[in-house]
């Protein structure tokens, strides 16, 4: 496996048609939450006073990860910046 910290920042254009926005924001909703079961996504947070989040995904390849990126309904909204993580040496946990 592989882990990644992912940066989100969401940017959706004011004159969006409304019902297109609710839908997106549905789909995006559950896409997530999806893969957040399914232990690919397993920690997001937002960061306070911004349309954004950090995550961490924990996929089995940076491949995998762009499909999953790629494949977020608010993709075409979004600046994303992606860092490889790897464990510290000086970490005690297995």
């Amino acid at each position: 496996m592989a882990l990644f910290h992912v940066r989100m920042d969401v940017d959706i254009p004011r004159d969006l048609d409304p019902d297109l926005r609710a839908e997106t924001l549905a789909r995006e909703k559950e896409y997530s939450q999806e893969l957040q079961r399914q232990g690919k996504w397993p920690e997001i947070w937002r960061i306070v006073g911004k349309y954004s989040n950090i995550s961490i995904f924990d996929v089995e390849s940076a491949d995998e990860l762009h499909e999953i990126l790629f494949d977020l309904p608010l993709f075409p909204f979004m600046n994303i910046e992606v860092t490889a993580l790897t464990r510290h040496g000086s970490d005690i946990k297995d």
